[in-house]
């Protein structure tokens, strides 16, 4: 008989504990559901961080790190991830692990993420970050091949931006990959001025606004005026 009611007591411990935490799923749910609403960024973590800790999923765990990472709280996002190759992530892990990589100037360890973005849907905005991390990287030859991809594919729609003044301005994608093509050829033979300038020129051409190239043009002319 105290055997019964023992087990019955669990029993009912149990109940009540599974019934508790079902509440508390339905409460985080909601909440998470007002806070996107709101445009709330940290109620969406708070209320995402609390439904994984009561029912833990990877797809939970991917989408915390991606509200992390679009809210520039990239060691966070890695901290759920990871930063390991690893062609069995999901379309957010990789997304997440590439762009908090190259926010942290971790150009060598992004570049294998972008690269499985890429075979896994190419385009030409994924060619260009692949090539511009591979510069980075010293590895200019390698980004060759992806730059004549993003010129042979990118349409004139297709716009890029750049930062680096004070207002961001706005170019075509094919005349942004010219331009990476310029930092490309000097890289891979510095004696060979001439050719990355007339990279330069091409890309100029095709978007006269194009603040960036202008700079790497007036640096190469500069250098060769000293030489």
């Amino acid at each position: 008989m105290k055997k019964f009611i023992l087990t019955s007591c669990i029993a009912l411990i149990f109940a009540f504990q599974s019934h508790a935490q079902e509440n508390l799923q339905k409460h985080y749910q909601a909440f998470y559901k007002q806070m996107l609403e709101q445009g709330d960024v940290q109620g969406v973590i708070n209320a995402l961080t609390h439904l994984n800790v009561l029912n833990p999923s990877q797809e939970r765990r991917d989408t915390l790190a991606l509200v992390y990472s679009n809210n520039n709280q990239h060691m966070q996002a890695l901290n759920l991830t990871g930063i390991e190759v690893n062609p069995q992530d999901s379309d957010l892990a990789l997304q997440v692990k590439a762009i908090s990589l190259k926010a942290l100037n971790q150009p060598s360890r992004a570049v294998p993420h972008f690269q499985i973005m890429f075979e896994r849907g190419p385009n030409p905005y994924i060619a260009y970050e692949l090539a511009d991390l591979k510069i980075q990287a010293g590895d200019s030859p390698g980004a060759l091949s992806d730059i004549e991809y993003g010129i042979t594919n990118a349409t004139d729609e297709m716009k890029y931006a750049f930062y680096e003044r004070q207002q961001p301005y706005e170019v075509p994608l094919k005349a942004a990959f010219v331009h990476l093509k310029g930092l490309a050829q000097y890289n891979i033979d510095k004696n060979d001025i001439d050719q990355a300038i007339a990279s330069f020129d091409e890309a100029l051409k095709m978007a006269p606004n194009f603040n960036l190239a202008s700079l790497s043009k007036q640096a190469l002319e500069s250098r060769k005026e000293t030489e």
